[in-house]
């Protein structure tokens, strides 16, 4: 609570907050992680949140419930299932009536697993895109008529793979840079209207996006399962089995404090100036820096040492 009441204060003493009273919210992906605690937050400050969730019954939607805030509503959202935006759409529209709708946080997405895009599934790359891209955009349009009533906000979570290429995260950097771009189109287009579009591109935070040691299980089945003889032959079956381990050891390297995002997505949605992009985290700046300035070579250089994948080396590499 202590955190809650310093990041409020800061806001209003560094830039002018908008008025909260009835102020409503819908932010996805409240299962856990960046979603589950900026409802929370959000509705500690007095904001009517709407939490969208994957899972009603799941751990956070219990979390959320349990809260027992009045103004804080747990809807059931798969965000690729256009059934469900429809109905949030019409829950959200019978309570907000000509006051429209505040803020649009669409923070729900997926990693998969880490692996060398030649061994990646096309079934990843078209989840990855149809969760952390399209999504967004179906959510945008469908929500957008609410949001040009109240001239609120749009804040989309990206990720620092969204701007920084990584090794073996073709298909989550490549989904994520394509709502980087799309937020930068939706900032220009719906000024005009007084809507304001935010970018949070967060850099290594944990949260349970990494998943569990049972989804590392499965993802090494699918990967062996899904890979061509010849990839099989020239990585080896212990190189591609090894990969879904990455996931916990980003994990153990990421931040447990999630406040910086916390504060970033708070600002873009109360700030009465709120930026076009923020970068929290420790390598937020850093490694973008590095990648637009440093010589090619370089960039390589540091950037494979810094997501080095552990001891192992594709089968037809050691040999060599």
């Amino acid at each position: 609570m202590a955190v809650l009441g310093c990041s409020l204060i800061l806001i209003c003493e560094t830039d002018r907050r908008v008025e909260l009273q009835s102020r409503a919210v819908l932010i996805t992906g409240c299962d856990s992680g960046f979603g589950l605690a900026l409802a929370l937050r959000l509705s500690e400050a007095g904001l009517n949140v709407f939490a969208g969730v994957l899972d009603q019954n799941g751990a956070g939607a219990q979390q959320l419930r349990g809260h027992g805030s009045e103004n804080l509503q747990v809807l059931q959202l798969d965000v690729t299932d256009s059934s469900q935006i429809a109905a949030a759409h019409r829950c959200i529209s019978t309570q907000v009536a000509d006051t429209g709708l505040w803020g649009l946080v669409n923070n729900a997405g997926v990693l998969d697993c880490p692996a060398d895009a030649e061994l990646q599934p096309i079934a990843a790359f078209r989840l990855c895109m149809d969760v952390n891209f399209l999504s967004a955009v179906k959510m945008c349009q469908v929500f957008l008529p609410l949001l040009r009533r109240s001239r609120g906000r749009i804040v989309n979570v990206s990720s620092m793979a969204g701007e920084v290429p990584m090794p073996r995260l073709a298909a989550y950097g490549a989904s994520k840079a394509a709502l980087s771009v799309f937020s930068e189109v939706m900032r220009l287009e719906v000024s005009v209207w007084g809507v304001k579009v935010c970018l949070i591109q967060p850099a290594g935070f944990r949260t349970g996006i990494f998943g569990s040691s049972e989804d590392e299980a499965r993802h090494a089945a699918r990967l062996l399962a899904s890979a061509s003889p010849a990839a099989r032959e020239d990585y080896g079956d212990a190189y591609i089995s090894a990969l879904p381990g990455g996931l916990s050891r980003m994990s153990r390297r990421c931040a447990e404090d999630l406040s910086p995002v916390l504060d970033a997505m708070t600002h873009a949605l109360l700030a009465r100036r709120p930026r076009a992009a923020y970068r929290p985290g420790r390598a937020g700046r850093l490694l973008p820096l590095l990648h637009r300035l440093a010589p090619t070579a370089a960039f390589d250089a540091i950037i494979t040492a810094v997501t080095e994948a552990g001891d192992r080396r594709p089968a037809g590499l050691s040999s060599s």
